[in-house]
């Protein structure tokens, strides 16, 4: 069921989250319904639709029925950059074995904590674009990439060049020519309950549940020039049935698996 997106404004709005408002409204195409001291539930239960709330300062999505709003953050991504630039190795950019100025696909972007590892490793040279099947979703973090504010380096510059594209991952493979990315990247991130954060909980409710197929595996080797890399739950038979090397680590609740061309 594709259900109706409306947009409205916090509480008291000032003349900023108007602006934003008629931002959003514009980019889904999607009605502004004033806020009259309404609660969020209340607007979603009155037209029957999902909530984007436009707020003084970010944008946050209430999808139906959902208690707490996705919105964008760095998250993890954070304090993992800060590890690889003090030299510590991160499990993903082991996995993908990424060099400056290589091309990064992220099938399945969320909310973009290991797309940004990966522009951080391809540098200013290289390309990373991360798809996202939520319209609602692939707004909040391709607008929040754009704007967040913040003066961690190199952060802020890992943010803005990541290409946040709305599609379906399949679809843009199809589309996609062999060897067109270095690595391409899948995360069915639903199998399995793996992060604990509530803005993870808040995406797995906003987030669209596709599974991985072996149509959807076949392309993206077809599209790999290098390699695809597979994150999912450590009891996942996904790696065994689409032949993927796993890299087992044996303290984490997700592993990643390998294949290489």
């Amino acid at each position: 069921m594709c259900r109706v997106t409306i947009v409205t404004t916090a509480g008291r709005p000032d003349e900023q989250s108007l602006e934003l408002a008629r931002f959003a409204s514009e980019a889904l195409h999607a009605d502004i319904i004033q806020r009259q001291k309404r609660s969020v539930s209340k607007l979603s239960e009155i037209y029957d639709a999902n909530v984007v709330v436009a707020g003084k300062n970010r944008f946050e999505y209430y999808a139906k029925g959902a208690e707490a709003p996705f919105f964008f953050h760095p998250n993890s991504a954070a304090f993992r950059l800060k590890r690889v630039a003090r030299g510590e190795e991160d499990p993903l950019l082991a996995a993908c074995a990424l060099q400056e100025g290589d091309t990064f696909l992220d099938c399945t972007l969320g909310i973009g904590s290991d797309s940004l590892l990966a522009a951080y490793a391809v540098g200013e040279d290289g390309k990373v674009i991360g798809l996202e099947a939520d319209e609602n979703v692939a707004f909040i973090v391709k607008t929040g990439m754009k704007t967040y504010d913040t003066a961690e380096l190199p952060l802020t510059a890992c943010m803005r060049n990541i290409e946040v594209v709305h599609t379906n991952a399949l679809q843009f493979l199809q589309k996609q020519g062999n060897d067109s990315f270095d690595v391409v990247y899948m995360d069915p991130m639903f199998e399995e309950v793996i992060e604990e954060s509530t803005n993870f909980e808040a995406l797995r409710h906003a987030g669209k549940h596709i599974a991985l197929t072996g149509e959807w595996v076949a392309e993206a080797k077809r599209v790999a020039k290098s390699r695809v890399v597979l994150k999912a739950h450590y009891k996942s038979s996904l790696f065994e049935r689409y032949r993927f090397e796993r890299d087992v680590r044996l303290t984490a609740k997700f592993h990643y698996g390998i294949y290489e061309k």
